[in-house]
């Protein structure tokens, strides 16, 4: 029988094993193996619905088990520490190990927080249900001590700082001081004109202060010390520091042997086989793709999702001694969430803002949510909130 190990549980890999459900294999069906630390699915683009209180875990972070059952995929919750591609080898923490025939690395990126003097230390990523929750518990830390205002600097003025900032501003209201950093001169650089005035528009409404133009010299645990063109070198004070800038390749996969393109990311064919390895495939953050024409491609949950059809295909493929299909990229469109009622979405070129764009993103991801019976669950909830919300006697 042959194996499939998918080294990562994230966009990439949940829906790379997922559909490879869907295909009837010639011979006998491989073995489906999924890896991953943890025992949850993350659904990262709802993470800030966790700091609002919007949304509950069960719905952003559902477990493996329960995606899966019903399924042939196995879960291993097992932390990959290293590979032996000779011997086809998965080693896992604990001196355990996985053989494969085909290989699949979807482990996503990390937050690069040792650019700073102190942010290891002192600011806290968001990229993970753990990041999450240390964020909800450093607020009420905050909170409980006495901070009114909590004072909060988010550093990195892309979509998840936007997010984040917005987020933040309307969960604590009057009791949050937000200021939000970039070294570049505006906000979220891979939107157009019309959606970053949209959101300006919106973090100006909830008085999230801009520090543009601004290089993040340290961190430590009294806040942030800035230098600003004209303005010289400042203190700035904060009782939460968040890390927003950038993915860097993880640590697992930076190290490894195998060709790199441009950051660090590995080098990979159109059909998302590894260069000089056709029984590797890789996808996600951690994959050097492009474009139809020849521009590298961003991390993005988008990206990731749609690498995972082509290559649950060309696992399938490769074992069934059908071609393989060259990977291409479908620009679907931007969505942006700005607080607990208002959003961005640009789709078609068309760009939407307000509580429309709000709806428009929280439906899109209700789309893309994993498995048919985890979407009827969220959406069945979703639905009756208004109801239970009037039986308690508030407006619905």
């Amino acid at each position: 029988m042959a194996r499939i190990v998918i080294v990562g549980g994230g966009f990439a890999g949940l829906f790379t094993a997922l559909g490879l459900e869907a295909y009837p294999f010639k011979d006998e069906r491989p073995e489906i193996l999924l890896i991953d630390r943890s025992e949850r699915f993350v659904f990262s683009p709802l993470l800030y619905e966790l700091v609002s209180g919007e949304l509950a875990t069960w719905e952003v972070a559902p477990r493996f088990d329960e995606l899966l059952e019903g399924t042939r995929v196995r879960f291993v919750q097992a932390e990959a520490m290293g590979f032996d591609f000779e011997n086809r080898i998965v080693k896992l923490a604990g001196g355990g190990a996985e053989s494969y025939d085909r290989l699949a690395l979807t482990v996503g990126g990390s937050t690069p927080v040792d650019i700073v003097p102190g942010a290891r230390e002192h600011a806290l990523p968001f990229r993970t249900l753990e990041d999450a929750q240390a964020l909800i518990a450093r607020l009420k830390a905050a909170l409980d001590a006495g901070a009114d205002p909590v004072r909060a600097a988010l550093v990195g003025a892309g979509a998840s700082g936007v997010e984040l900032a917005c987020k933040l501003a309307d969960t604590l209201g009057d009791k949050g001081s937000i200021v939000l950093f970039d070294r570049a001169a505006d906000i979220l650089a891979e939107f157009d004109a019309p959606e970053r005035k949209m959101a300006r528009a919106e973090l100006e409404k909830r008085r999230v202060r801009l520090g543009l133009s601004t290089k993040i010299l340290s961190v430590s645990d009294a806040g942030l010390q800035v230098e600003t063109a004209g303005r010289g070198v400042e203190a700035i004070p904060a009782e939460v520091v968040l890390w927003t800038v950038g993915t860097a390749v993880p640590g697992l996969i930076k190290d490894l042997d195998l060709p790199k393109g441009p950051g660090g990311r590995l080098a990979v064919e159109p059909t998302l086989q590894v260069q000089g390895h056709p029984e590797i495939f890789a996808l996600g953050d951690l994959a050097a793709s492009l474009d139809a024409g020849g521009k590298p491609l961003g991390p993005s949950a988008q990206l990731a999702f749609q690498q995972a059809g082509y290559c649950a295909w060309n696992l399938w493929a490769s074992l069934s001694d059908r071609p393989l299909l060259a990977f291409r990229y479908n620009a679907l469109g931007k969505l942006l969430g700005l607080g607990i009622d208002s959003g961005v979405a640009s789709l078609l070129g068309t760009a939407v803002g307000g509580p429309p764009a709000y709806l428009i993103r929280r439906l899109a991801y209700l789309y893309r949510m994993p498995t048919d019976a985890h979407r009827l669950k969220v959406a069945l909830h979703w639905a009756s909130r208004p109801v239970v919300r009037w039986l308690g006697g508030a407006a619905p």
